[in-house]
């Protein structure tokens, strides 16, 4: 696995994920343990650890793309709004140590939980399809 990495190894395509958008820089793809329906994370394909070791070039790039997968998943669903997320060490609840961006679809009236669930396979194979860009 490169870097040692999961997020690199799914950037290179040896651990399947739900792509939903995809260039030369990013990669975006449904979490598998979402905290919504739509749950998406943004990374980029080269390796960086957190937000203060990634070149501020990069970040600008990666937020732009952030910006389009929210608002494609926004119109897709549809939801009524969403969270962006960027954790940054263990803790503060970075689990992957490869920068990345959550995307959380938000529903009028849902409760601000960001507790994971198990992602049933089928059904995120299907909304991957139906956000794919």
């Amino acid at each position: 696995m490169k870097n040692n990495c999961i997020f690199c190894a799914i950037a290179e395509g040896e651990i399947p994920s739900f792509k939903i958008y995809e260039d030369e820089l990013v990669l975006a793809y449904l979490d598998i343990n979402p905290f919504s329906a739509g749950h998406a994370l943004v990374i980029p394909k080269a390796h960086s650890e957190g937000l203060l070791d990634t070149s501020d070039e990069t970040l600008a790039a990666i937020i732009a793309r952030v910006k389009k997968v929210a608002a494609h998943i926004k119109t897709a669903l549809p939801c009524d709004g969403f969270n962006i997320m960027q954790n940054n060490g263990e803790a503060a609840g970075q689990t992957v140590r490869h920068v990345h961006f959550h995307i959380i679809p938000r529903m009028a009236g849902d409760p601000l939980s960001f507790e994971n669930r198990k992602g049933d396979m089928d059904a995120l194979k299907a909304l991957a399809a139906r956000l794919a860009m």
